[in-house]
Formats: C-alpha cells, structure tokens, sequence
C-alpha cells in the first residue's frame, strides 16, 4: 500500500514586489550600500545593503515610510521576498532597531557621497544613459518642526510659499531630459542657492568623468567665478543672466542695432505632437568677452549671449500695458470731470 506525500502550500499576496525588487537588484543598491556603508563585525542576519533595499521597496510599495510597520510586511511577503533575493530572509532582521541604526549609516555625509557616485556610474553603465546635459535646480521642503539651533530646519525664502515654516534646502543635479538624480545636496532652510551649484557640480563630475558636459541652470548659476570654472574644465553651461550682468543699459546696447534694422532677427520655432510648428520666439546672437580674476590667474573667454524675445510674453506685457492705460485715461478723465464741477 502506498499513499502519496502531502505537501504544503502558502499563498502570498505579490503586488508590485518581485518588480521594484528586481528593478533594485539590477541597479546593484544592496551591493553598493555594503561596499560603501558596511556596518560593523557585531552587525549580525541580514546585511545592511539589502536590509536597506527591501526596507526600500516596502516605502515604494506600501506608500509608508514608518518603521514599525517593516516587520510585519516582511512576515506577509517573507516567501515572495526570499525567492526573488534569493537569501534567507528572517521578519526579524527588519526590527525597529536595526532600521533606526540604517538610518544613522546613511546619515554619514562621507560615506553617503561615496555611495552615491558608485550608484550613479552603475546606473549609466547599465542602462547606458545619455550624460550630455546636467540640469541643476534648488528647492524647500517644509514642515511644521520648531527650527531649534544646529537644526538643519530654519526659517528661510520659501519656494512654497510658506515663510511661517521651517524648510530644509534641497540642490539637485539630474540627467536631462530623464531627470534621474545624479548629486543631492540637503543644507539649512537659510542657506542661499549660490554656494550649491559649485559642490554639485563637482558632484557629477566624479560621476561622469567626462568633458564637455552641458550644466543648465537658472540665473542664480551665473557668478562669474562659477561660469570661469565650467570653461576651464572644458564643459559648457546654459542659463539666463541675472539683472546684474545684462543690466537694461547693456540690453539697450544690444538692441540699438535692431531699433536702427541693422541687426537680422532670427525665427524660432517649436513643432507640437502632430508636427505643426509655430513660430514662439524671435533673437539674435551675439559674443561677449568675459574677464574673471581668481586667486590663481586671470581666466578670459568668450560667451555666446542669445538675445531672445518671446512672442507670448510680449504678447502679455502688452496687454498690461493697455489695461493700465485704460485704468490711466479712465482715471484722468474721471479728474477732469471732478474739476469741471469745482
């Protein structure tokens, strides 16, 4: 007589796991985050990197960046987890304790850069990214935190609108047009943009290893010391100048010449989804000679300047401008009524 084995079967709820853990396997997040933030011998289970990984998909998946509630999801999904990693994987190793001491390793500024470079060249290894043009950009994050003495919460220029509240500055570096972040820095709320650009470009240098890279900012990007280092490193940089270097008696020297027809401006156009392009601007350009003292030497290039006039905002001001002097006429009219009754 023989009787067949019973086996037994557990059903687990997938989701978007095996995805978004696959996604980070490929990237190589475990692996980098041991090279760079390996914890110490007495740091027993499993490893920090791919502790922090699969703490990482639980935030992705579940929306929920709380503690507490770790553990239990990977109890849920424990099954699921192990056959995609394929590591032994305990409910256990994802206690409150163990991820509040990730968190003290990745708050480790010297560490964190190093791992952050590694992970950025892994990303353009692999999916083989266009790192042509850097885009940089710096903004707040506000919360309702007291701002206390050597908080990195102060109170400072909202970008949110909300002066009340203390923020935290954010300056990031990202691959254009894919925005994949490639340097972030997090200062104090009153920190100003300027001194951001400079390490952050350094940043993505390390990174990319390359010359000849397109760094696009705003017009807070444009000190002169900022904009000579660019050229000295043989990359280039894109941004609009500020009101101290085109100021209006330099934009009035440019445009002397288009005012006497000496000077041809050029159409600009843009072709929308179905192919149809329409004219949206109208400029010229032209090249100026830039002079920039430094410790060291004196740095001399020349600058492309594109002189631009934007249909639609000319179209815009325009229409202010006959609304206030509509306002203007109604109201003179208006006090020359009232004299006529004195």
């Amino acid at each position: 007589m023989s009787t067949n084995p019973t086996s037994a079967t557990t059903n687990e709820r997938v989701d978007d796991i095996p995805l978004i853990l696959t996604q980070l396997i490929q990237m190589g997040v475990a692996h980098l985050l041991d090279a760079h933030l390996g914890a110490h011998d007495n740091w027993g289970g499993l490893s920090l990197g791919w502790t922090a990984t699969i703490w990482l998909v639980h935030i992705l998946s579940q929306a929920d960046h709380r503690l507490n509630r770790v553990q239990d999801w990977v109890e849920k999904h424990i099954h699921t987890i192990s056959s995609v990693t394929g590591r032994h994987i305990r409910a256990l190793d994802f206690s409150d304790d163990r991820l509040a001491a990730i968190v003290r390793y990745l708050s480790q500024d010297e560490s964190w850069q190093g791992y952050e470079q590694a992970q950025g060249k892994q990303l353009i290894r692999v999916y083989k990214l266009s790192t042509d043009i850097v885009r940089l950009d710096a903004t707040t994050a506000s919360s309702y935190i007291e701002p206390t003495e050597g908080s990195i919460f102060q109170l400072g220029h909202s970008k949110d609108h909300r002066p009340d509240l203390a923020q935290v500055k954010i300056m990031l570096a990202s691959l254009d047009p894919l925005g994949l972040a490639l340097a972030t820095q997090v200062v104090e709320g009153n920190e100003a943009d300027d001194p951001l650009y400079e390490p952050a470009i350094k940043q993505v240098r390390t990174i990319l290893d390359q010359k000849g890279v397109l760094y696009v900012g705003d017009c807070k990007m444009a000190a002169g010391s900022l904009r000579a280092g660019i050229k000295e490193a043989k990359d280039y940089y894109l941004m609009p100048l500020p009101a101290t270097i085109a100021s209006r008696g330099v934009l009035e020297s440019y445009l002397k010449h288009v005012w006497k027809q000496t000077q041809t401006l050029e159409p600009i156009y843009r072709c929308n989804r179905k192919g149809f392009s329409s004219k949206i601007a109208e400029g010229f350009e032209l090249v100026e000679t830039v002079t920039e003292e430094t410790e060291e030497t004196t740095i001399i290039w020349e600058e492309r300047r594109l002189v631009i006039r934007s249909i639609k905002h000319a179209k815009s001001q325009e229409s202010s401008l006959n609304k206030r002097l509509k306002k203007a006429k109604n109201a003179i009219t208006d006090l020359t009524r009232s004299l006529e009754f004195l």
